[in-house]
Parts: structure tokens; sequence; C-alpha cells
């Protein structure tokens, strides 16, 4: 069955699923992604240099492991749905608020509350949608869902293309709470995962007895995913700056730059994800993360807009490519009792480990006389290999039931 062929057959229930969970991250990367537009702007405001406002997004990345353990708990113990509304919810409020930031202090603060919340989106979400479709159906489920990332900068770069001369960097933050409007259609159109329902009935263990049988999994997992956070914000969070910084250009070309390398990301990661569901997951994350390796010199490299721009939309293309595959990977590795909490709290782990990056390739950069190209250039060029050797070598439980014993035996060795 191809992967069109795989959608038609959705149901209305499922669509429906699926549509929520993809804008849930969509309006969450929109959220988050205002912040890497306009550092340059806060910090001007704020009378400080940019790599003090980038620790906001270390901050916002370190706190989001924080947000998939609460979040994730309360979606294994509550439910998906209401607990994906709660979420909705406070990331919306926490971004209004920090468009009334009246320093530093305040404005990283909020950021870090909004980090919370935004932790607790993708487990959730993921579980709600994965649960929900056939197995035939979730690897370009997967790929539309993790398209829901660069959909959202997407959205942030036309938002900051056509608003931001008007609205400036508050403004920018003001529009963010929009996605509140998010849970009235939760509320109105998706149902609780039936997966979560039947377990409900048959009772679950403590999360942390069911994290000690899987200790190898979730290691290996919480690794791959620092390896693949380093990818996805080294190759997104600071090319903004680099554009404008070092670059010089307007937030104008700066913007259709972003939209055009936000295009190349949804389009990899429903390519590589329709991919998994013949190749295998493991493989096609290799190939995506190997072939971002040649196209790098290019996306910093480029001698002019135009060139940059086919750059930056290979280079997405191939990074959401692989993290295409990301979120059907991670929830048919875990356990059925944990799933709302394994996927999100092992991504978010992740994160924590790699949230240093947008300040450590900033102060790189400082270091080498603005050269924001050589830090983003060994950034990717590192990671992708770190990607592809830890995919590789590690574990796949391609189709596997949900509901089933096979879904909770913990895997006993690494599987090709």
């Amino acid at each position: 069955m191809s992967a069109l062929e795989s959608l038609r057959a959705l149901t209305p229930q499922q669509r429906n699923t699926v549509i929520a969970s993809y804008l849930g991250w969509t309006l969450d990367a929109f959220d988050f992604f205002i912040l890497v537009f306009v550092l340059k702007h806060i910090a001007e405001e704020f009378h400080t240099d940019v790599p003090a406002v980038s620790v906001a997004i270390v901050l916002t990345l370190a706190m989001r492991a924080v947000g998939a353990l609460v979040f994730g708990l309360a979606a294994d113990r509550f439910g998906r749905r209401v607990t994906l509304m709660a979420d909705v919810l406070l990331y919306s409020l926490f971004e209004f608020l920090t468009g009334f930031s009246t320093g530093l202090t305040m404005f990283l603060v909020l950021r870090a509350l909004y980090g919370i919340a935004m932790g607790g989106e993708w487990g959730v979400g993921a579980s709600l949608v994965m649960e929900t479709v056939p197995e035939n159906s979730r690897g370009i489920v997967s790929g539309i869902l993790q398209a829901g990332y660069p959909s959202g900068y997407f959205i942030a770069s036309i938002v900051f293309f056509l608003l931001f001369p008007v609205i400036g960097w508050r403004g920018m933050f003001f529009v963010g709470a929009a996605p509140a409007l998010l849970v009235l259609y939760i509320r109105r159109n998706v149902e609780e995962s039936p997966v979560f329902l039947r377990r409900q009935a048959e009772g679950r263990r403590p999360f942390l007895t069911v994290l000690r049988e899987n200790i190898p999994l979730f290691v290996w997992s919480v690794l791959l995913m620092t390896a693949f956070n380093v990818l996805s914000h080294g190759t997104q969070d600071i090319y903004p700056t680099f554009l404008e910084t070092q670059r010089n250009y307007d937030s104008y070309t700066t913007g259709a730059i972003a939209i055009v390398y936000n295009i190349g990301a949804i389009c990899g990661g429903l390519f590589f994800g329709a991919l998994s569901q013949r190749i295998g997951r493991k493989r096609a994350i290799v190939i995506a993360a190997l072939l971002a390796v040649p196209v790098a010199p290019l996306w910093v490299h480029a001698p002019g807009p135009v060139l940059l721009a086919i750059g930056a939309f290979l280079m997405q293309f191939f990074v959401q490519g692989a993290w295409g595959i990301v979120p059907v990977h991670l929830n048919e590795l875990s356990p059925d009792e944990v799933r709302g909490t394994f996927p999100g709290f092992a991504y978010q782990l992740g994160n924590l480990l790699a949230s240093g990056n947008a300040t450590m390739q900033a102060g790189l950069a400082a270091h080498w006389n603005g050269d924001y190209a050589t830090a983003l250039l060994i950034t990717a060029t590192v990671v992708t290999v770190a990607v592809a050797l830890l995919s590789g070598f590690g574990y796949e439980k391609k189709d596997v039931r949900f509901g089933t014993e096979e879904a909770e035996a913990p895997p006993g060795a690494l599987r090709s």
C-alpha cells in the first residue's frame, strides 16, 4: 500500500487525531522559532549581546525535559487527549506573557516556563497519534507529525517576513498566543487513544518500574535524541543570526531564505517518513543523515542569497528527513504502559543535553570574529555522522503491534 493510499484509508476520527497533533506541534514550534528571528533585536532593547539572549534558547530546551516527564506521566495516568489540551493552553499563555518582558531576567524566566509546557506537547501528541492510526500508515503519519516542526518554523518565517517591521519583537510573541484556539478543535473532534483505554482497563505499573526493565533502550534513546537535537537546533537556531550578522541580509531576505529551507524541511520529513515504511526506520535515518554532509558547504559558503537558499533547502530536506522518522521510531520502541512518557522524556532529555548548542555556536562565532559559518559547518558535519552511527547500530521494532506482548518486551539485542 502506498503512502497516499494508507492516508486515504484512515477513518475520519483517525484523520482528526493526526490533524490535531500535527497542528499542536506546528504551533508549538512556531512559538519557539519566533525567538530565533529576534535575538538581535531583543539584545539591542535590553542593552546586551546575542549570546546573553541566546541563553533563553538554552533554558527553553533544558526545561522541556521537565515538561516531558510531568505531562507524560499525566498522559499515562489521565489520558493523552485532556493532557494535550492543558499543554497547548499553557504554552500559549507563557508565549503571550513573554511579550510583556521588562528586562532580560523576566524574559529568561518566562522562556523557561514556556519550555516546560513545550516539552510536554511532542510526546503526548505523538503517542496519541501512533496509538490511533494503523501500523501500515505509521511511516507517512510520522513524517506528517514531525513536519509540524518545520511547518511552525515556516509560519514564524512568514510572520517575521510580513509583520516584524510593523509589530516588532513583542508583537511577534503576542501573535504566538493564537495556538490556544487549537484546544477547541481537540475538544470537539479528537477522541482518546484506544490503546490507552484498553491499558487503563488492564491496569499499569509505575513508570520507574518499566524504565528499570528497559535501561539499555532508554540510554540509547537519550543519546540518539541528543545527537538529533544538536543536528536540528545546530542547523536552525543560529542560522537566521548568521544571515543577518555575517551576511548582513535584512529581515526580508532572511525571512525569504527561511521560508525556502522550511519548505525543504517539510518535504524531507514527508519523503523519508514514507520511505521508512518501505526500507525500515534505521536505514532511512542513516541515508538522510549522511546525505546532509555533502550539501553543508553550499549551505553556509554559497556566494549569494539564491545559492544559500538552495543549500539551506537541501540541508533541511535531509536533516528534517531524518527527523521525520523519529515519532514512529520512538513510539514503536516504547513499552505500551509508558508510551505517553517514554518517547517524549527520552526526546527532551536529549534536548537537555543538547541545550547549550546555540550558546556554544554563538560563542564560537564570537571567538572567530563573527564567523558563524564555520561554527555551523563544524556542528552539522560532526553530528550527522553521530546520528548515522547511533541509528545504524541501534534498535528497531518496525510495525510492532501496540497492546501486545511484543510491544511490552524490551529489545534483547540490537536488531538489523
